[in-house]
Protein backbone atom coordinates (compact mmCIF):
# COMPACT_ATOMS: atom_id res chain seq x y z
CA UNK A 1 0.00 0.00 0.00
CA UNK A 2 2.01 3.07 -0.97
CA UNK A 3 2.32 6.19 1.38
CA UNK A 4 0.54 9.32 0.16
CA UNK A 5 1.69 12.84 1.26
CA UNK A 6 -0.03 15.89 1.47
CA UNK A 7 1.32 18.96 -0.58
CA UNK A 8 1.21 20.70 3.30
CA UNK A 9 3.68 17.27 4.38
CA UNK A 10 5.87 17.32 1.62
CA UNK A 11 6.25 20.59 1.98
CA UNK A 12 7.19 20.29 6.39
CA UNK A 13 9.66 17.44 5.17
CA UNK A 14 11.26 19.46 2.61
CA UNK A 15 11.51 22.61 5.18
CA UNK A 16 12.87 20.27 8.25
CA UNK A 17 15.58 18.74 5.79
CA UNK A 18 16.78 22.06 4.60
CA UNK A 19 16.60 23.83 8.38
CA UNK A 20 18.87 20.46 9.19
CA UNK A 21 21.43 20.46 6.24
CA UNK A 22 21.75 24.62 7.30
CA UNK A 23 22.49 23.49 10.86
CA UNK A 24 25.02 21.01 9.14
CA UNK A 25 26.91 23.56 7.11
CA UNK A 26 27.42 25.78 10.22
CA UNK A 27 28.24 22.91 12.68
CA UNK A 28 31.33 22.66 10.13
CA UNK A 29 32.13 25.96 10.09
CA UNK A 30 32.39 26.72 13.25
CA UNK A 31 34.66 23.25 13.57
CA UNK A 32 36.77 24.65 10.72
CA UNK A 33 37.11 28.11 11.94
CA UNK A 34 37.76 26.97 15.36
CA UNK A 35 40.53 24.19 14.66
CA UNK A 36 42.11 26.64 11.96
CA UNK A 37 42.52 29.15 15.01
CA UNK A 38 43.74 26.77 16.89
CA UNK A 39 46.24 25.07 14.75
CA UNK A 40 47.32 29.15 13.81
CA UNK A 41 47.62 29.46 17.92
CA UNK A 42 49.91 26.27 18.36
CA UNK A 43 52.36 27.27 15.51
CA UNK A 44 52.65 31.25 16.50
CA UNK A 45 53.56 29.62 20.37
CA UNK A 46 56.03 27.56 18.37
CA UNK A 47 54.14 24.49 18.65
CA UNK A 48 55.53 23.41 21.80
CA UNK A 49 54.15 21.14 23.74
CA UNK A 50 52.20 20.42 26.79
CA UNK A 51 53.09 16.70 27.41
CA UNK A 52 54.77 15.13 24.41
CA UNK A 53 54.67 11.59 25.51
CA UNK A 54 50.57 11.34 24.01
CA UNK A 55 49.96 10.12 20.39
CA UNK A 56 49.99 13.79 19.08
CA UNK A 57 53.33 13.90 19.55
CA UNK A 58 53.16 17.38 21.18
CA UNK A 59 50.31 18.46 18.33
CA UNK A 60 47.93 19.32 21.46
CA UNK A 61 45.27 21.40 18.79
CA UNK A 62 44.73 17.50 17.31
CA UNK A 63 42.73 16.55 20.76
CA UNK A 64 40.14 18.69 19.85
CA UNK A 65 39.75 18.46 15.97
CA UNK A 66 39.72 14.62 16.67
CA UNK A 67 36.80 14.56 19.10
CA UNK A 68 34.60 17.46 17.35
CA UNK A 69 35.36 15.83 13.92
CA UNK A 70 33.41 12.52 15.30
CA UNK A 71 30.69 14.73 16.18
CA UNK A 72 30.82 16.46 12.91
CA UNK A 73 30.75 13.18 11.32
CA UNK A 74 28.01 11.92 13.13
CA UNK A 75 26.31 15.15 12.08
CA UNK A 76 26.71 14.84 8.81
CA UNK A 77 25.47 11.09 8.54
CA UNK A 78 22.44 12.17 10.37
CA UNK A 79 21.17 14.72 7.62
CA UNK A 80 22.46 13.32 4.36
CA UNK A 81 22.86 9.00 5.09
CA UNK A 82 20.44 8.45 7.22
CA UNK A 83 17.72 10.80 6.86
CA UNK A 84 14.05 10.19 8.46
CA UNK A 85 11.54 11.40 6.74
CA UNK A 86 7.66 11.18 7.26
CA UNK A 87 7.49 8.71 4.45
CA UNK A 88 9.80 6.38 6.78
CA UNK A 89 7.91 7.02 9.69
CA UNK A 90 4.61 6.32 8.42
CA UNK A 91 6.08 3.08 6.67
CA UNK A 92 7.75 1.85 9.84
CA UNK A 93 4.51 2.51 11.57
CA UNK A 94 2.38 0.68 8.97
CA UNK A 95 4.76 -2.28 9.24
CA UNK A 96 4.24 -2.54 12.97
CA UNK A 97 0.47 -2.48 12.26
CA UNK A 98 0.64 -5.03 9.83
CA UNK A 99 2.71 -7.37 12.37
CA UNK A 100 0.31 -6.25 14.78
CA UNK A 101 -3.64 -7.77 13.10
CA UNK A 102 -0.94 -10.81 12.35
Amino acid sequence: MPIEMSEQEIYEEAKKRVKAKRSFYRHLGAYLTVNIVLIIIWALSGGTTIGSGDWTGGKWFLWPLTIWGVFVVVNFLEVFVFKTSIRGERAAIEEEIKKMKK
